[in-house]
């Protein structure tokens, strides 16, 4: 029993050891707002480095030359950034491709996969959407749970008979949101991703093992039965939530290497142009504190 009643919470949030905002950040987050706020968090530090700093800027850029030799060391971070992330992914993404003999292969196995499906969802043709798969596999999972305990009802070993209620109490609820998740989950976003990986399938078939394992004399026929179509679903819904994850990451990573295009030759451009444009000595006022006033100019001093 102490098994049972360790059991973790239902979503991953509530799972995780982390804070609340830190999960919100890592997961939930936009990710272009994020960047955002680091490039403002960048931003704004240097600016409170320059207030701060008891050598004002003008000095350090006659002293030396900061300006060229950071966006030197800029260029070369982006040129080499934008190489390896394209790299890394390319070569990630290149598994996908391969002979026809490959591919045939697969579609064999994926074909075969969705016949084990739509047995264990009574269907004759599965959801082709991700969204309405994974909802159709956890109301599988759910019927098979209630037919686990119709089948034990009758049964004498009442210890039995409130674990299997507690089980399926647990798992038809938590099955009833993780649906209601998925309702509007459009593929390629995270909603689909983050609403499987609430579903803690793994602790499910854990505890419905375990009830097997401590009441297996108790069991009939069609108890065993009912387990076992329980447990098939939970496992097609394992190996679902798992294929589900590498397509999102693969998206993710395409997605990457967009973004990192669109990002790149604006950011090149910038600061080739400061290295072939830019000249300190003209520059003369007041921004935002840092201090480029005109004495300091040689061309107005006297």
């Amino acid at each position: 029993m102490s098994d049972d009643n360790s059991q973790p919470s239902d979503t991953m949030a509530e799972r995780s050891v982390d804070s609340t905002w830190k999960y919100t950040l890592l997961l939930n987050a936009n990710r272009w707002l994020v960047t955002a706020g680091l490039m403002l968090f960048v931003f704004v530090g240097l600016l409170v480095a320059n207030l701060l700093s008891p050598v004002s800027l003008r000095t350090l850029i006659e002293a030396s030359d900061p300006v060229e030799t950071l966006f030197q060391a800029l260029v070369t971070a982006l040129i080499t950034g934008v190489t390896l992330v394209v790299s890394i992914n390319s070569l990630v993404l290149s598994q996908e491709l391969g002979a026809v003999a490959d591919q045939r292969e697969r579609l064999e196995g994926s074909m075969e996969f969705r016949k084990n499906v739509e047995s264990s969802i009574d269907s004759p043709v599965s959801p082709p959407e991700p969204s309405s798969f994974l909802q159709a596999i956890v109301t599988a999972s759910s019927k098979r749970a209630e037919e686990f305990r119709d089948a034990v009802s009758d049964s004498r070993d009442e210890e039995l008979v409130e674990r299997v209620d507690d089980f399926v109490d647990n798992l038809t609820t938590h099955a009833d949101s993780i649906r209601n998740d998925l309702e509007d989950a459009q593929f390629g976003t995270y909603a689909v991703v983050k609403s499987a990986l609430d579903y803690n399938y793994s602790w499910k078939i854990f505890r419905a093992r375990r009830i097997k394992e401590s009441h297996a004399d108790s069991f009939t026929d069609d108890a065993s039965d009912a387990y076992d179509k329980l447990l098939e679903s939970l496992k097609l819904f394992g190996i679902t939530r798992e294929h589900f994850k590498t397509l999102y990451f693969q998206w993710e990573l395409i997605n990457l290497s967009r973004a990192m295009m669109y990002v790149a030759v604006p950011a090149l451009l910038v600061t080739t142009a400061m290295l072939l444009f830019f000249d300190a000595a003209a520059a003369s006022g007041s921004v935002l504190g840092i201090d480029v006033h005109e004495e300091y100019l040689p061309c107005c001093e006297v």
